[in-house]
């Protein structure tokens, strides 16, 4: 089944696929145009592989089974939150024109940032970058997957991202050994808990008016969210008034803007803080290459 989105100004699909790791965790792939593939469960629970292209200005959405009228909105919701296509970066672009470091970027049309279907799913891919090697946090992604995922039905070694109903029922030793996921298990089971009981609805979050630094806090009430965590979700909601400081922001705003001597995270903070709201997208989509 095929069908058909409208994309706003200044959008290219390949910049949103290729803006971060996401891409290279399961069940995202990239297509061989550069469009995104991703295997979903619906909330009818049919389990499908869906595609989507970039042509003649808009968006082909090519599922993997028919659907009905509901599936089809569920699909068609989804597609837009993932690919980020209600932001309008008019005023983004027009600041960041003027910032050498950022032509770049603003010439390819970036600066959506690719997102989970769910926040709960975002949520743990973020747990899952914690302090560790990205190829420790791709292993775990697959071992997740693969074990607790439903199967995509014409190919069964594929698997959607399992549910937080799903997750639930895995208790915390389990995942420690069957995913080797450390001290971010009982985060993982703790979440899914909170979501499957009630007590804390992720989704409103997507579309909530709280203030950013509130909405931080919502974000910190999760075991295991810290700062960086936090800054980096926030990105996917689409609010930069923060940036993600790690061990690589550390090296690169050193090398950048300090000559190479230590920072502090305090320090890579005040480099940003002049963009404002947008000092979280500044950041990860500034040009790192040295300057000749």
């Amino acid at each position: 089944m095929t069908f058909s989105l409208k994309t706003p100004t200044s959008f290219n699909l390949p910049a949103v696929v290729r803006s971060h790791g996401w891409i290279q965790m399961p069940p995202f792939a990239e297509t061989t145009d550069h469009g995104l593939a991703y295997i979903i469960r619906l909330n009818t629970g049919k389990v499908l592989r869906f595609e989507v292209h970039a042509v003649d200005g808009n968006l082909r959405v090519s599922a993997t089974a028919l659907l009905s009228e509901v599936e089809q909105d569920e699909l068609s919701h989804t597609v837009r939150w993932m690919l980020d296509l209600e932001q309008d970066f008019t005023e983004f672009y027009s600041r960041a024109c003027q910032e050498p470091k950022l032509i770049k970027m603003v010439e390819r049309q970036a600066g959506r940032v690719l997102r989970s279907p769910t926040l709960f799913e975002d949520v743990i891919r973020t747990l899952l970058t914690t302090n560790t090697l990205w190829k420790h946090t791709l292993r775990m992604c697959r071992e997740l997957i693969t074990r607790y995922g439903d199967p995509l039905p014409c190919d069964i070694e594929l698997h959607a991202f399992p549910t937080p109903e799903q997750l639930a029922q895995v208790d915390e030793p389990t995942l420690r050994e069957q995913c080797r996921m450390g001290y971010r298990a009982p985060y993982v089971n703790e979440l899914a808990q909170r979501v499957v009981s009630g007590e804390l609805d992720l989704e409103t979050l997507k579309t909530s008016s709280l203030p950013t630094i509130e909405l931080r806090k919502e974000l910190m009430g999760i075991k295991g969210v810290g700062g960086y965590a936090a800054a980096n979700l926030l990105m996917l909601l689409g609010r930069y008034d923060y940036v993600p400081v790690d061990s690589w922001a550390l090296k690169v705003v050193s090398n950048e803007f300090y000559g190479g001597e230590k920072v502090s995270p305090k320090q890579v903070l005040s480099t940003f803080e002049r963009w404002g709201k947008w000092q979280g997208l500044v950041y990860w989509f500034w040009d790192w290459s040295p300057t000749v």
